[in-house]
């Protein structure tokens, strides 16, 4: 995707992955400053620990309380913060790294997009509190979700997540367990679904699908979950994490580069590798 991007922009740039151990996360990203990366992005267990890591945080990271995209800034000759992307290769010059959440407004965006949901107003299940499913809560509650019931494995951390969101958006009706209701939207920040063997997230004894109209499971390879198979069977519309990668990997683009990402080309490039046979 990213390179895809990178490609159509005319940048001589290259996108890579490496897999750094959470105990070597702070050490990987001196790493990277001292090389001159233009950024980084950053998927779990990072998110979180990489908030006490920044040089300096902007708004995004500091309201969802997680980093997913850093850019790596000059200080130039007039004392001011630039993004490496635009300053001279070779100079001498304090570097800084500068965190940004680009994962919140995706998942909203991916929402209305793939499944036409509006979440204002909605009636949302969440599967999972821990890092996605904490920005996915307090993303949707933002926005004026109108109830959010909590599901986790450990059920300190959904309360926890539930005391947050009752102190931040005191309008939003948030609740700990599934719902006797009907609701909007089923949405899954858990990893159930991404190996294989693995069963569903949702206990259909306790929320059978047919009382929600739409499920959306962040995961997006493979493409279709054992979740989103169930969800199919019932009658819901569906939609896989794919979206949601998309637009957060755009605007990482866009804060790097400061230019307009080439969104079809980068959903094109996403496709062809999550829908290939």
């Amino acid at each position: 995707m990213h390179n895809a991007g990178i490609a159509a922009l005319g940048l001589d740039w290259r996108y890579t992955a490496a897999e750094v151990h959470p105990s070597e996360l702070r050490a990987a990203i001196d790493g990277a400053k001292a090389m001159r990366f233009i950024g980084l992005n950053l998927t779990v267990p990072h998110k979180l620990l990489a908030m006490e890591m920044m040089d300096v945080l902007d708004d995004s990271a500091r309201q969802w309380g997680a980093v997913n995209t850093v850019r790596f800034e000059g200080c130039d000759a007039a004392g001011q913060w630039q993004p490496l992307a635009t300053l001279p290769d070779g100079v001498a010059m304090e570097i800084r790294s500068h965190g940004f959440n680009t994962d919140a407004d995706a998942i909203t965006r991916a929402l209305r997009e793939d499944l036409h949901i509006e979440p204002r107003g909605a009636r949302i299940v969440l599967l999972g509190a821990g890092g996605a499913g904490r920005v996915a809560a307090l993303k949707l509650a933002a926005e004026g979700a109108r109830e959010l019931h909590l599901i986790n494995r450990t059920t300190d951390k959904a309360q926890a997540l539930a005391a947050e969101i009752r102190h931040r958006y005191p309008a939003v009706n948030v609740s700990v367990g599934y719902p006797n209701t009907n609701v909007d939207l089923v949405l899954n920040a858990t990893s159930l679904g991404l190996k294989p063997g693995d069963g569903s997230p949702l206990d259909e004894r306790r929320f059978p699908l047919t009382q929600t109209g739409a499920v959306y499971d962040m995961i997006y390879r493979p493409a279709e979950t054992p979740l989103l198979k169930m969800a199919a069977a019932a009658g819901c519309r569906t939609a896989n994490g794919l979206g949601m990668l998309l637009h957060q990997g755009a605007a990482a683009l866009e804060i790097w580069s400061g230019r307009t990402a080439p969104l079809e080309v980068m959903r094109a490039a996403l496709k062809e590798v999550v829908y290939a046979k």
